[in-house]
């Protein structure tokens, strides 16, 4: 399981940037959005810094 936190998060929109941007790396990933709590979690076999990258690339980098 992957856990990113997400601080530029904030809409429904960007929930669905975020879902879309994961399925792409990883067609089959279970992907649940946590807006209140700005969070991702991602069950994937792929790195964590593909989704990282992708996401950050999309607007949505991860806080760590």
């Amino acid at each position: 399981m992957i856990e990113l936190r997400l601080p530029d998060m904030s809409c429904g929109h960007c929930v669905q940037v975020v879902t879309k941007t994961v399925q792409r790396i990883d067609a089959l990933a279970k992907v649940d959005v946590e807006l209140e709590q700005r969070r991702v979690r991602i069950e994937s076999s792929r790195e964590p810094r593909e989704f990282e990258a992708a996401l950050a690339e999309a607007g949505y980098p991860a806080a760590h």
